[in-house]
């Protein structure tokens, strides 16, 4: 994987949370406004329950956070990508991964038109919610307290992810 290819392409256990919100969106704006934020991946909520272990399904369709620091994906210092574990989807690389000391995977931008985002008022605060653009799963949320050349801090659940490392 080519060192520059994502910036160059670059255009713009659990603790449930607060409010329970739609399992997928209707509609989700996109980051780097590409597509309608549409989910492309529509199942049933028993078919969710049924492919998702229950961490992943609580995280993925119901909104819960992963407990800061538990996420094996923390340490993860190897070239790669970053996939939803819900649906597969690309979603992230190694090249945009950095230590935030959050606790949780921390990206300072996503694949191109790979997450979407809504706004979640939930817990008495506004902030904006990273979904899977391809299923709607939740994967975190994005914060303006970033690293150049974005300033974005996706604060991503572990959880909701799959690592695949470079061949």
């Amino acid at each position: 994987m080519a060192t520059n290819s994502i910036l160059d392409g670059i255009k713009g256990i659990f603790a449930p949370e607060a409010d329970a919100r739609a399992a997928t969106p209707a509609a989700l704006d996109t980051v780097d406004g590409t597509g309608d934020g549409t989910p492309v991946v529509v199942k049933s909520d028993a078919d969710w329950r049924a492919e998702l272990a229950p961490d992943q399904y609580r995280v993925l369709r119901e909104h819960a956070t992963e407990r800061p620091g538990t996420s094996p994906l923390n340490r993860e210092k190897r070239g790669g990508v970053f996939d939803c574990a819900a649906c597969g989807n690309p979603v992230y690389t190694s090249e945009t991964k950095y230590e935030s000391g959050s606790g949780w995977p921390s990206f300072f931008a996503p694949i191109p038109g790979a997450v979407a985002t809504t706004v979640d008022r939930s817990l008495g605060m506004v902030r904006t919610e990273v979904h899977c653009a391809n299923c709607g799963g939740h994967l975190g949320h994005v914060f303006d307290d970033g690293p150049r050349p974005t300033g974005q801090r996706h604060c991503i659940n572990g959880v909701a992810l799959d690592f695949k490392p470079e061949a």
